[in-house]
C-alpha cells in the first residue's frame, strides 16, 4: 500500500508525539532545519544554498499529503474518520514520509470531509507554516491543491479527481489551481525549483502547457 495512505492504529508505544506539537512554530522549524539537513546532503549544496523558506514549502507538501490522502480515499468509500488535530499522533523519521497514527474515531459522511480534513486538520498547519516561514496563501494552499491531486491520481478513478475538482471550488482552495480531466494544474509553485538542481513539478506553472 502507498505509505501515503497509511494512518497507523495509535497504540501508545514509544516514539509517538501529539501531532498539535507540529503547530507549535518552534517544532516546526525544527523539523524544517531536518529536512533541510537532508536536501544539503542529497544535492551537495552549501547550506545557505538551500532556503529555509523553500524547504518548509516542500516539507508542508508532504505533510498536506499525508493529512488529505487517507480520508480521501475513505470518504469514496462514503465516510470519513472524524478526526482532529488532537487525534493524530506523528513519529520521527530521517526521511520520507510522515509516519502518522490515528486513536479509533466515528465516522461522518463523506461530503464532510472539507470540513473535517481541510479546515480541520491541513488549515491549522497551514497558519503555522505561512506565519514562521513567511510563505503565502497561494503557494501553502497550491500544495494542498497539489497533494489532493496526487492522491486522486494514486486512487486513479474518475470520482477521486471529481471530488478533487469540487474541493477546489471552495476557499481557501479556490483560485490556486485547475483540474483538467484527470490532471491537475497549478497556478503557483512549491518553490521547489529555487534549490539549484530542484527542478519543477509535474502540475507547475512554471512548465509549459
Amino acid at each position: 500500500m502507498n505509505p501515503y495512505f497509511v494512518w497507523e492504529p495509535f497504540d501508545g508505544g514509544a516514539g509517538w508525539r501529539p501531532f498539535a506539537e507540529l503547530l507549535d512554530p518552534a517544532v516546526a522549524a525544527q523539523r524544517v532545519a531536518v529536512s533541510r539537513q537532508a536536501l544539503v546532503a542529497m544535492f551537495g549544496l552549501a547550506e545557505d544554498a538551500v532556503p529555509e523558506r523553500v524547504v518548509a514549502s516542500v516539507l508542508f507538501l508532504g505533510y498536506a499529503s499525508r493529512l488529505v490522502s487517507p480520508p480521501l480515499a475513505a470518504a469514496l468509500a462514503g465516510e470519513v474518520p472524524d478526526v482532529g488535530p488532537a487525534d493524530l499522533w506523528w513519529r520521527e523519521v530521517p526521511g520520507g514520509p510522515l509516519p502518522l497514527a490515528v486513536r479509533p474515531r466515528a465516522e461522518r459522511p463523506a461530503h464532510d470531509y472539507f470540513d473535517v480534513v481541510v479546515l480541520g486538520l491541513v488549515a491549522p498547519l497551514a497558519e503555522v507554516f505561512m506565519d514562521r516561514f513567511h510563505l503565502s496563501p497561494h503557494v501553502v494552499w497550491g500544495n494542498v491543491a497539489s497533494a489532493l491531486a496526487g492522491a486522486a491520481g494514486q486512487i486513479g478513478s474518475a470520482s477521486a479527481w471529481s471530488s478533487v475538482a469540487e474541493l477546489l471550488r471552495r476557499a481557501p482552495l479556490k483560485g490556486r489551481a485547475d483540474v483538467h480531466g484527470a490532471a491537475l494544474r497549478r497556478r503557483n509553485c512549491c518553490l521547489y525549483y529555487r534549490i539549484p538542481g530542484g527542478g519543477t513539478c509535474g502540475d507547475c506553472v512554471l512548465r509549459k502547457a
